[in-house]
């Protein structure tokens, strides 16, 4: 017997089309750039003679860049539609590596990364606002594959940067990084969905939501997010200092957190459009309860990398449901939800590593571990929120 939930399914359209591709390609495009970036490091760091504290406050003036371009970039997707603002933040960022490799002065450099971060962060908000929209003309979920994409950019940036710097040198590097992203935004140009702008609705959407509900979905990207990078940022420093694992062991934590997290993500939208987004988020995040805690009781390193592969399994899929519900909000349009969300969430992973390196210093990594289920467990409480994410007519898009 048919039923609606039959009904809608008969009328989504094809797996994959040129909308899809697009939205795929700028992720792809966005994190390719970002991996590229962690093999400059040293060599920035050398260039402009700074110290550790000082590259730590160079790095933060990034995520600044970052913070103060997400809300503006939320902003213009309701007057122009995300499709505008994902290629002018795209164009924009091409030259950036470029300017970061002839950066010959601690002010360009700092004003190099301000960009650098800014543009990222708008064009991370307008994707992440177009993949919403293609998700509501396919009827299906899209956004764990997209961050996927995002994910495979920068483990090919970041594995390839050093071989083609060490071949190419650091100018050469930047060359051949900006003419390949400028193929993948090449490829994506015409094929990016066009979803309507709101010129009526400017100076009512600038101002930020004064509804909770893209709040609280902040709080959940936020609270998944902080874990995220603790796994990145510390686990192989846990795994190297406080259950001795060799040089070469401590690299495998981030390997499998990374590796199940990328897989997870291009199954996601599989698993999500047969459970929805509320089950698929409870299940994710116990998943990413008990890998954390079996890493903060881990009796050796190998116990613990186990739970680190199981935590990548559960965050995998937290965000980008996230992501999908802020632009799902009834009343809401998909670029102001979006900017919430991202803004919180990223401050999270922003904020988040130097806190944990305090408090480690003071009490250990493990201690850390063992108390960041707890804002899991605030995520699984706001789970029902989820629902918004299987929306495909809501936020105004």
């Amino acid at each position: 017997m048919d039923n609606p939930m039959n009904a809608v399914q008969a009328a989504r359209p094809g797996f994959v089309n040129r909308n899809r591709t697009a939205v795929s390609l700028l992720f792809l495009m966005n994190g390719f750039i970002v991996g590229c970036w962690a093999p400059k490091i040293p060599e920035f760091a050398e260039r402009l003679q700074l110290s550790k504290f000082e590259l730590g406050l160079m790095i933060l003036v990034f995520g600044i860049g970052s913070l103060t371009l997400m809300p503006i970039a939320g902003a213009q997707i309701a007057r122009h539609g995300s499709r505008r603002v994902a290629q002018v933040s795209a164009v924009c960022l091409l030259p950036i590596l470029l300017a970061l490799t002839l950066a010959t002065h601690v002010v360009t450099g700092a004003i190099s990364l301000f960009l650098f971060g800014g543009f990222i962060g708008a064009m991370d908000v307008a994707m992440n606002a177009n993949a919403v929209a293609v998700e509501k003309s396919m009827r299906r979920a899209i956004m764990s594959s997209c961050h996927a994409f995002w994910s495979l950019g920068g483990l090919i940036g970041a594995g390839l940067g050093g071989l083609v710097i060490a071949k190419f040198g650091v100018l050469g590097h930047a060359q051949v990084a900006t003419v390949l992203a400028v193929i993948f935004l090449g490829i994506a140009w015409t094929m990016i969905l066009a979803d309507p702008p709101h010129p009526d609705e400017k100076k009512e959407k600038v101002r930020l939501p004064f509804v909770p509900l893209p709040w609280l979905l902040g709080l959940m990207a936020l609270f998944s997010m902080v874990p995220e990078g603790a796994v990145l940022d510390w686990g192989a420093l846990y795994l190297r200092q406080e259950l001795g694992a060799s040089v070469a062991l401590s690299g495998f934590g981030f390997a499998a957190f990374s590796l199940t997290m990328a897989i997870m993500r291009f199954a996601g939208d599989l698993v999500r459009d047969r459970l929805g987004g509320v089950k698929t988020l409870r299940i994710c995040t116990l998943f990413a309860i008990a890998g954390m805690l079996l890493a903060a009781f881990a009796p050796d390193a190998e116990v613990a990398i186990i739970g680190f592969a199981l935590c990548g399994v559960g965050i995998s899929n937290m965000v980008p449901i996230a992501f999908s519900a802020a632009g799902n909000i009834p009343g809401l349009k998909a670029g102001i939800g979006l900017s919430v969300v991202t803004t919180m969430g990223y401050s999270g992973m922003l904020v988040a590593p130097s806190a944990i390196g305090f408090v480690a210093e003071h009490i250990g990594f493990g201690v850390v571990f063992m108390a960041l289920p707890l804002l899991l467990v605030v995520v699984l409480l706001l789970s029902n929120l989820a629902r918004y994410a299987d929306g495909i007519s809501g936020g105004g898009h």
